[in-house]
């Protein structure tokens, strides 16, 4: 269209008909006169819309898929330095290389469960007075540590993040009676949730008090909404006592830590999730049994010629037994 005085006053007479008929449509409400005209165009457009949509979302959530990927990948690789850098600050003397075999072993806990994990120390305990049990590890908000993160190590669930300053984190131990984590039974699935007790078991309310359950079964964390304050999967300890079954609909058992509390030195907070739950992947492999050593028995038959034990006895007590001649 060529740009003319009469292509202006037209351009200006449709731009003022629009405005026209979007005040007249919002002042009319749903007794618009263009309603119809409106759920016309829909039922024209709708399927088409419908079509781009269903065509591109694809191409969309592959393209999030890569993004997100390239992102995760990023940030294991800054973590696998960090605990690299970790592992050259804890040295080579005796005490370190047990320290090394901890890193070692939470590192592989972690792999197992695809956990991201950011590597720290116990730098602080808390005061245990009033049954408040936390330590503190020598990682912050600088770190990338958040409030309500999961904390581990190579045993299992140490706690989670409560407090975060630049540098360092105050973490709530599993074992404090303010504590409560979903569970998971191994194998069967059953759920309960398990609480603190100080320097007792850790007690575990079953939410079906008719679950099969029995001394030396293990439990995982359940995992929360988001992945916090509890990722799934993290090994919590194995059952060593049950309450009596009385019929209710809930059952308490009381499970034995897999995590040292007092002795806590080397721990990772998940900073990544994993994609998956892991389900029992992170727990450790049961002891095998040891094989019966295997029974032989020996038969022996005396020969004809040979004389019976008691034969042989009686005849070294006779005096006129053979003696040596004398020179």
């Amino acid at each position: 269209m060529r740009d003319t005085r009469e292509s202006r006053l037209l351009l200006v007479l449709l731009v003022a008909i629009a405005f026209a008929l979007i005040t007249v449509d919002i002042r009319a409400g749903e007794d618009s006169p263009v309603d119809g005209a409106r759920h016309a165009a829909a039922a024209v457009f709708g399927p088409v819309e419908e079509g781009v949509a269903d065509a591109v979302d694809p191409v969309a959530n592959a393209i999030g898929a890569v993004r997100d990927s390239g992102k995760r990948h990023t940030r294991i690789a800054a973590l696998e330095r960090e605990n690299a850098a970790l592992k050259a600050k804890l040295g080579s003397d005796d005490r370190n290389r047990a320290r090394l075999r901890e890193l070692d072993g939470m590192l592989k806990k972690a792999g197992a469960g695809q956990y991201g994990i950011k590597g720290a120390e116990v730098i602080a305990i808390g005061a245990a007075q009033g049954f408040s049990w936390t330590v503190t590890i020598d990682a912050g908000s600088k770190d990338g540590i958040q409030r309500d993160m999961t904390v581990l190590n190579g045993d299992g669930l140490v706690g989670r993040i409560t407090t975060v300053g630049p540098t360092t984190s105050t973490v709530l131990l599993a074992n404090d009676p303010d504590f409560t984590v979903g569970t998971r039974l191994e194998s069967s699935g059953e759920l309960g949730f398990a609480t603190g007790q100080g320097d007792r078991a850790l007690s575990v309310e079953m939410l079906n008090g008719r679950a099969k359950i029995a001394p030396g079964d293990r439990l995982v964390t359940f995992g929360s909404r988001g992945n916090k304050p509890f990722v799934p999967g993290v090994p919590l300890g194995e059952v060593i006592r049950l309450e009596p079954s009385r019929g209710d609909l809930t059952r308490t058992v009381w499970l034995r830590p897999y995590v040292a509390f007092s002795r806590l030195d080397i721990v990772g907070v998940v900073v990544m999730p994993p994609r998956t739950d892991p389900r029992d992947a992170v727990l450790p492999p049961r002891p095998e049994k040891p094989k019966p050593a295997p029974t032989v028995t020996v038969t022996v038959t005396p020969s004809a010629s040979a004389p019976a034990a008691g034969e042989v006895a009686a005849d070294a007590a006779r005096p006129d037994a053979a003696q040596p001649a004398d020179d």
